[in-house]
């Protein structure tokens, strides 16, 4: 294997393009270039790691298992790539037009604005959109150009990045707590009042194998809208579940039973296949991908 400094970072490109829509096809197309053209540059690649990284099946293409444990670390690669490229020669600051981001509410009101201040240093004349929305279809019906979601979408015209696994923790105020009584088992929560974000059912049917059970009972108050029903809680109106990042810097609320195991969920980020040939869109989403796995 090649020192690692030698890479061709086109080949990396190539090979992560193939993978991602599943053909050298598509690859070519996004590219502009011909499909012996990318064909090479794989084979190039491949020689320079000493391993096979697809395979044809009749007329398909199949990545290989090595292929599959490559993957994450080029798309780690070619991020990093395309952000020294763009930083080096100062592209960055002349990226332009619209980058239209969808998260949850929860997630576009006290997590976002962080990442926005990165954006905004580092490409001063992009506009950016947040849509709060739990709806994958925002992206299918082109209204956003990147999704972040705590579920893999299925789509195939999809590119999906798991950034890694959150942590959650129930919470509620001190004053509440002083009123009610702090728990102090997993089955004491069941004497408590819950606040809901949108689907009950499916809050209690998700906590049951946590060893968590509640009914409709516990929940006598909630919303749709994740920011009400987390200022809810912040009032002092019950307990509610909320991520780690965003429940311990809320001043006024303590964690609920500290101790117990975090409630983990992925965060996933999706955009379309555009992504290869939009500078604009490429530049959010790597730095998205940095922020998020920190």
């Amino acid at each position: 294997m090649r020192n690692l400094g030698s890479f061709d970072w086109n080949h990396i490109r190539a090979f992560l393009a193939t993978a991602e829509t599943g053909s050298l096809s598509a690859a070519a197309r996004l590219f502009g270039q011909t499909q012996p053209t990318l064909s090479r540059q794989i084979a190039a690649l491949e020689a320079d790691l000493g391993v096979m990284l697809f395979e044809r099946i009749g007329r398909s293409l199949e990545i290989t298992q090595a292929g599959v444990e490559l993957l994450e670390h080029t798309r780690t690669m070619g991020e990093a790539a395309n952000r020294i490229v763009l930083t080096a020669s100062g592209q960055a600051q002349s990226i332009e037009g619209q980058v239209r981001i969808t998260a949850s509410d929860i997630m576009s009101a006290y997590i976002l604005p962080d990442l926005l201040r990165q954006v905004r240093a580092q490409a001063p004349r992009l506009r950016i959109e947040v849509i709060a929305s739990n709806d994958i279809r925002d992206l299918m019906r082109r209204e956003a150009d990147i999704a972040i979601r705590h579920v893999r979408p299925d789509q195939p015209d999809l590119i999906a990045k798991l950034v890694r696994e959150a942590q959650g923790h129930f919470y509620a105020t001190t004053e509440y707590l002083n009123r009610a009584g702090r728990p102090k088992s997993k089955h004491d929560l069941s004497q408590h009042e819950f606040i809901s974000f949108g689907d009950t059912g499916q809050m209690i049917a998700y906590l049951k194998p946590l060893g968590i059970h509640l009914s409709d009972e516990n929940f006598r108050l909630g919303s749709q809208n994740g920011i009400v029903s987390w200022e809810y809680a912040k009032q002092g109106f019950g307990i509610a579940p909320m991520s780690t990042q965003v429940g311990d810097a809320t001043p006024g609320v303590e964690r609920v039973l500290p101790e117990m195991e975090a409630i983990t969920f992925p965060i996933w980020l999706t955009a379309h296949r555009e992504l290869h040939t939009s500078r604009r869109i490429r530049l959010v989403f790597d730095l998205l991908a940095e922020f998020l796995a920190k």
